[in-house]
């Protein structure tokens, strides 16, 4: 067990070492410093688990007796090998940030997931950041100088939907007068994302599980498939178990997509990550010959006790209101959407004496 930032040593090299001589040695990190590129580059180095500070001792102990009942039971050593294509420089392109315990469990199923080519399924609130964490798997993984492809079911009824990610050929219906590659083979060899499956038919889950199953998707009008090498990951806002279980969504779909699932947390439970987020989304919109902005305590305090039930989205559009009204680069309580505003009023009201 070794923290990573330590005033005379470094915990990854500490992973090197230790992993050149005593291989099937578990290794668990501790840092407070949580992050995507950390998360990625601890388990590439050969670390088994990675945990955040504040912890509760009883979880590390836990864990503990998890690794060490491990050890009983497996005779090989553990494949600790890492994909080439994993490279750790430039990583904030994901645009993920935060450092709670729940972002770092992310971090971790994210590097984990890019390790292998299987299906995943991303679930959440709407505004978490689903299409981010499909990105970072993909540009963790083999794949990442391939396409990636990002499709909203919601957005398009069955027959686009359909013809969007499959294909037709020269007449196959009014208005179809050449052929034209689905998005399927667009992305061969890359990912394809396709976010709200929630809302597809029965009869397009039957057309999806078919390439899932068979790796062939068939252009609409042709009788010959064409073989595809596609990672599909997926995303909802809804729970597809349960839509499984009430009949509502195919199960034989479900358990296909989620061989590796994500669950994001909602931004409320999420800690100081919220601070991090604001400063994060501030940075960015300042900068281009604009004033740097800054949030007054008040604005930081409203931000930190409103619910934000649009997440990560809702603080973006709040902070981008903001910002268009700032003087100076002075975000004050005023800049804010009025029922965050006013909500923060009613709060220090009820607060005074």
């Amino acid at each position: 067990v070794c923290d990573i930032f330590m005033p005379d040593g470094d915990g990854m090299e500490v992973v090197r070492k230790l992993g050149s001589v005593s291989p099937r040695t578990p290794i668990i990190l501790i840092t407070a410093q949580g992050s995507i590129d950390l998360t990625v580059q601890a388990l590439s180095e050969g670390a088994s688990d990675f945990i955040a500070k504040p912890f509760e001792i009883g979880v590390l102990a836990n864990l503990l007796r998890r690794y060490i009942a491990a050890r009983a039971e497996i005779a090989e050593t553990e494949d600790r090998e890492t994909a080439g294509s994993m490279l750790l420089n430039d990583l904030s392109r994901t645009g993920l940030v935060g450092r709670s315990p729940a972002m770092v469990a992310v971090y971790k199923l994210i590097a984990q997931a890019a390790r292998t080519d299987a299906t995943a399924l991303i679930t959440g609130e709407s505004g978490t950041g689903k299409e981010l964490v499909a990105r970072a798997i993909h540009q963790f993984s083999a794949r990442s100088n391939k396409p990636f492809i990002a499709v909203n079911c919601s957005g398009l009824t069955d027959t686009l939907l359909e013809s969007e990610l499959f294909g037709y050929t020269k007449g196959a219906f009014t208005g179809a007068t050449s052929d034209r590659p689905g998005l399927f083979e667009a992305a061969d060899e890359g990912t394809l994302f396709l976010d709200e499956l929630a809302s597809t038919s029965p009869a397009f889950q039957a057309s999806l599980l078919r390439v899932l199953q068979s790796g062939e998707a068939r252009r609409v009008g042709s009788p010959t498939p064409r073989i595809v090498n596609v990672r599909v990951i997926g995303a909802s806002n809804v729970s597809l178990r349960a839509m499984a279980n009430n009949g509502s969504f195919r199960p034989d779909l479900f358990y296909r997509l989620s061989v590796l699932s994500v669950n994001l947390p909602p931004l409320r439970e999420r800690g100081d990550d919220l601070d991090l987020l604001a400063l994060h989304i501030v940075r960015r919109l300042g900068g281009d010959g604009r004033p740097d902005l800054r949030l007054t305590r008040e604005v930081a305090a409203a931000l930190r006790s409103y619910p934000f039930p649009g997440n990560v989205r809702e603080l973006e559009n709040a902070l981008t209101h903001a910002a268009a009204l700032a003087a100076k680069g002075q975000i004050t309580l005023d800049c804010l959407p009025e029922h965050i505003a006013e909500a923060a009023r009613a709060r220090n009201e009820d607060a005074a004496p």
